[in-house]
C-alpha cells in the first residue's frame, strides 16, 4: 500500500530539461527547444502530440528556468472572460507566462482574445494540444507562434522512466518490485508516459505490502483486465488512421486495409464517414478502370445508413477488400485537377457560338447553335468538330490508365478522334 496521496506521476514531474525523458529530437543535447530555452528568449509556442509525452512539464520547465510567472487555463472550463483577467495581470509584470491545456478546445472568439496580447509580448503562450494545429488554431494565432511536435514515447523511453521511478521514488523504495516481463506493460501504455506510471504505481497497490511487485505480462493484463484502443475520433489520431486506410486500398493491399478498418471500428468511428471516404476513393482511385467500383461504394454507403455496428461491419469490410483488390487508375482525378488548372489559368473563355443554345430568336439571329453538328445525325453517333474555346481548343486533359478497360476507352478515342489528342 502507498501511504500518499499524490500520484506517482506527479511525484516523478521533471522540473528541468536534464531530468526530462523522451523528445530527444527537442530536449537533447542539441535539441531545438533546448536551445530556445537555455537562450532564455522565449517565443510564444504550441506543443502538439497524443497525451502523456510531456506537455505540460514542459511548459512547467520553461516557466521555471526564466522565473516567470505561471498561469494555467483549461480550454474545457475557461471563457474569455478568464483569458482577459490573466492579460490584465500580464501588464503589471515582466515575464508572464499563459499556459492553455487542450487549446483546440477554445473557440474562434477566445483565441481572438489572445492575439492582441501575444502579438504585443504581454503574455508568452504556451498551448498543448492533441490535434494537429493547422486544423484547429486560428491561422492569425498559430503564425504567431512556434510549433513543437512531441512524438509517443518509445519502448526505451518507457521502461527507462519506470526503472528510475523505482529506484528514486521514496514510495516505491519501499518496496522490493521487478519487471520480470515487458510486453504488456509497452502494449498498455501506448507511448503514454503518464499512463506507464499509472499502470506501475497500479500494480504496486494491488499487490500485499509483505509480497515482492513481480510485474509480468499475466499480472499486468489481469490488473488492467482489458485494453481499449486509443482511437480519438475528434484528435490528430483520426487523421492518421484514416490516411493508413485510403493509402493501403489505393496500394491494392486488402490485408493492411481491412486492419486499419478494424482499428476505425474498435475506435468507434462513424460508419457513415468511413462509408463516405470508400465513395470519394472508387472514383478517385479507381475511376473507370472498374466503373463497379462506384456502384459498390454507394450500396455500401446507403447499406451503413440503414445497418449499424455491428454488422455494418461485415459490409464495410466486403466494400474495402473488393475496393483494394480492384485495378487502380487515377486518371478521371487527374482530368478535372487539370481542367480546373486550365480554368484558373485562362479564365472565363467566351463559349463558341456553334456550342451555345439557340433558346430564343434574337440568339439564333446572332447564329447561336447555327454551325453545331447533332451526332446522332451521323453514322456511329460520332461526327468530329471542336467543343473548346478557339483559345484552347484540342487540349488533352482526360488520359485513360493503363489497365484492361481504360485501354478498351483508348482504343475507341483513338478510333474516334484519330491523331488530335494523341491517344
Amino acid at each position: 500500500m502507498l501511504h500518499t496521496q499524490t500520484p506517482l506521476a506527479e511525484r516523478l514531474r521533471p522540473s528541468t530539461l536534464d531530468d526530462f525523458y523522451g523528445q530527444k529530437h527537442l530536449t537533447g543535447p542539441d535539441g531545438v527547444l533546448r536551445k530556445v530555452i537555455e537562450s532564455g528568449r522565449i517565443p510564444s509556442m504550441i506543443f502538439w502530440g497524443p497525451p502523456g509525452v510531456g506537455k505540460t512539464t514542459l511548459a512547467n520547465i520553461i516557466a521555471n528556468r526564466i522565473q516567470a510567472g505561471f498561469y494555467t487555463l483549461s480550454a474545457v472550463s475557461a471563457g474569455v472572460k478568464d483569458v482577459r483577467e490573466v492579460i490584465a495581470k500580464a501588464k503589471g509584470m515582466s515575464k508572464i507566462i499563459l499556459f492553455i491545456d487542450e487549446i483546440h478546445r477554445f473557440s474562434k472568439s477566445q483565441q481572438d482574445a489572445l492575439l492582441g496580447a501575444v502579438e504585443k509580448g504581454q503574455v508568452k503562450l504556451i498551448g498543448a494540444t492533441t490535434e494537429n494545429p493547422s486544423f484547429e488554431v486560428n491561422s492569425a494565432l498559430l503564425s504567431r507562434c512556434q510549433v513543437y511536435t512531441l512524438y509517443s514515447f518509445t519502448e526505451e523511453d518507457i521502461l527507462t522512466l519506470l526503472q528510475k521511478a523505482i529506484e528514486t521514488d521514496k514510495e516505491l523504495q519501499k518496496r522490493k518490485i521487478e519487471i520480470k516481463e515487458k510486453d504488456a506493460l509497452i502494449r498498455f501504455a501506448n507511448g503514454d508516459a503518464r499512463k506507464s506510471l499509472n499502470i506501475l504505481e497500479l500494480l504496486v497497490q494491488q499487490t500485499p505490502d509483505d509480497k515482492p511487485v513481480i510485474i509480468t505480462n499475466q499480472h499486468v493484463e489481469q490488473a488492467l483486465h482489458n485494453t481499449v484502443s486509443y482511437y480519438d475520433k475528434k484528435a490528430d489520431m483520426h487523421y492518421d488512421v484514416i490516411s493508413a486506410f485510403i493509402k493501403s486500398i489505393r496500394g491494392s493491399d486488402p490485408n493492411a486495409a481491412v486492419y486499419w478498418l478494424a482499428r476505425m471500428i474498435d475506435g468507434g468511428e462513424d460508419p457513415k464517414f468511413i462509408a463516405r471516404r470508400l465513395l470519394i476513393l472508387s472514383s478517385e482511385d479507381i475511376g473507370n478502370a472498374n466503373p463497379t467500383a462506384l456502384v459498390i461504394a454507394n450500396n455500401c454507403f446507403q447499406a451503413v445508413q440503414v445497418i449499424g455496428y455491428p454488422e455494418c461491419r461485415i459490409i464495410l469490410s466486403q466494400a474495402v477488400t473488393y475496393l483494394a483488390s480492384s485495378a487502380k487508375s487515377n486518371a478521371t482525378y487527374d482530368a478535372i485537377n487539370q481542367a480546373q488548372a486550365l480554368v484558373k489559368q485562362t479564365g472565363d473563355l467566351p463559349v463558341p457560338l456553334d456550342l451555345r443554345g439557340g433558346y430564343t430568336k434574337l440568339n439564333r439571329d446572332l447564329g447561336y447553335g447555327k454551325e453545331y453538328k447533332y451526332a446522332h445525325s451521323y453514322e456511329g453517333n460520332f461526327v468530329e468538330q471542336e467543343f473548346f474555346p478557339d483559345k484552347i481548343k484540342g487540349a488533352k486533359l482526360f488520359d485513360p490508365g493503363k489497365n484492361a478497360r481504360e485501354e478498351e476507352m483508348r482504343k475507341r478515342l483513338k478510333s474516334l478522334w484519330k491523331d488530335k489528342y494523341n491517344y
